[in-house]
This record gives C-alpha cells, sequence and structure tokens, in this order.
C-alpha cells in the first residue's frame, strides 16, 4: 500500500505536516512502516476547504484533519470500518 499525503501550499495551510507526523505515528504503532510507503506530494488535484487530500494507493480522499484522521486510517488503511 502507498499513502500520499500532499503537501502542496493550501494543503500544507490545512496541516498537512500534522498529517504526515499522525500517519507516521500511527503506522509505527500498528507496526505498519515496513508494509506501507509514506510520502508527500504535491498537489493532487482535488483541493477543498475542509482540509489535507491524501492518495491511498489509487484512491484520493480529501478533508482530512486531525479530527476525522482515526475514522479515515481506520477505512483506508487497517480496513476496520
Amino acid at each position: 500500500m502507498k499513502i500520499n499525503v500532499c503537501i502542496g501550499s493550501s494543503c500544507h495551510l490545512k496541516g498537512s505536516r500534522v498529517i504526515v507526523e499522525m500517519f507516521q505515528d500511527r503506522l509505527k504503532n500498528d507496526n505498519l512502516t515496513e508494509m506501507i510507503e509514506l510520502s508527500g506530494s504535491f498537489c493532487l488535484g482535488k483541493c477543498n476547504s475542509q482540509g489535507v487530500s491524501i492518495k491511498v494507493d489509487d484512491e484520493i480522499i480529501c478533508g482530512v484533519t486531525k479530527d476525522n484522521f482515526n475514522e479515515i486510517y481506520g477505512k483506508y488503511v487497517s480496513k476496520e470500518g
């Protein structure tokens, strides 16, 4: 699995650094750092006013915030949702 977090200007202002750090911490805690490639990327072309855009494999998810991070992680990464 590959996760790209947008670190372009708009997403940076919406907290992409915090989202990257949350992914790093959660992947480490779940022992997934060897199985999941986490990287930053510039604009994914799906900017919105709600939060950061990420891409999980081929799917773009918009509006990621620290408040909904766990829900998105569970649905797209750990497949709990």
